[in-house]
């Protein structure tokens, strides 16, 4: 199953902390919030991903692709049109898959997940995220929810600051009944990301560049209801403003990050 990342906006609202790297791509403990993310689910056994990215596309392919030079020690004969790496690699993330797809400089999110559906193959499920935000989501858990209801979409319905929309769920404890991205007061649970989604849900999405994921998809869904959540009681943090950065980095400097699953085996 794919992991599939959003990763192309612009990131206005943390401009003060870098405004030369699109957001995913803003550092934790001196990696990019990504790779963090994608940590999280490689952890969990799901290594296969693809980027939707589009503003500033070309800092992301720069890491991915030099990322085993950038792990190993290596010699360089100028002049040569190759390198020599004389070192084993030192990372762990041998056996990562990473489709980097260029999905439009001005798509929403609705239509950055719509243009790579032809990387989601014939795969009957795949996953998706925002690339900006962490949290210590039980994958597998989430994932075998999913498989148990046979709904389209399960969304992680999280407990976070009031700025955030709400969702409306269901006496049942699992069915949205509501999908309001942006009230005037907030209560109860948001969409924290982390979505495990039936393949047939790319069928509900058009290419139009304006599609955003959280409006007029999710609402669909809720009016089949098709929209389940995974109710998550644990650590979930978005990074949005230079106070939200500046939080992550000390939690996880100070080994406080509850994210990091993969340094606990």
């Amino acid at each position: 199953m794919k992991a599939v990342i959003l990763c192309g906006g612009y990131g206005t609202r943390i401009r003060d902390v870098a405004d030369d790297i699109p957001k995913p791509m803003i550092p934790i403990g001196g990696k990019p919030i990504i790779w963090h993310i994608m940590k999280t689910y490689a952890h969990y056994g799901y290594n296969n991903f693809v980027l939707c990215m589009g503003y500033k596309s070309e800092v992301i392919k720069d890491f991915f692709i030099n990322y085993e030079l950038r792990s190993s020690d290596i010699t360089i004969k100028l002049g040569m049109k190759s390198e020599q790496i004389i070192s084993e690699t030192s990372h762990d993330e041998d056996g990562w898959e990473i489709t980097l797809a260029e999905t439009g400089i001005k798509a929403m999110t609705g239509a950055r997940v719509r243009r790579i559906k032809k990387y989601i193959g014939d795969d009957p499920y795949f996953m998706l995220t925002y690339g900006d935000g962490v949290g210590d989501v039980d994958i597998n858990a989430l994932v075998t929810f999913h498989k148990s209801h046979g709904k389209m979409v399960t969304l992680t319905g999280v407990r976070p600051p009031g700025r955030f929309g709400e969702l409306g769920i269901g006496d049942d404890g699992t069915t949205i009944t509501g999908f309001n991205e942006k009230p005037q007061a907030s209560g109860g649970r948001i969409n924290g990301g982390y979505f495990v989604c039936n393949r047939e849900f790319l069928d509900i999405l058009s290419d139009a560049e304006d599609l955003v994921l959280e409006q007029e998809p999710m609402k669909k869904l809720v009016e089949l209801g098709e929209l389940k959540v995974f109710e998550h009681d644990g650590f979930w943090q978005p990074m949005d403003t230079s106070r939200e950065y500046s939080l992550l980095n000390e939690l996880y400097n100070n080994n406080q990050a509850p994210w990091v699953k993969w340094e606990k085996k």
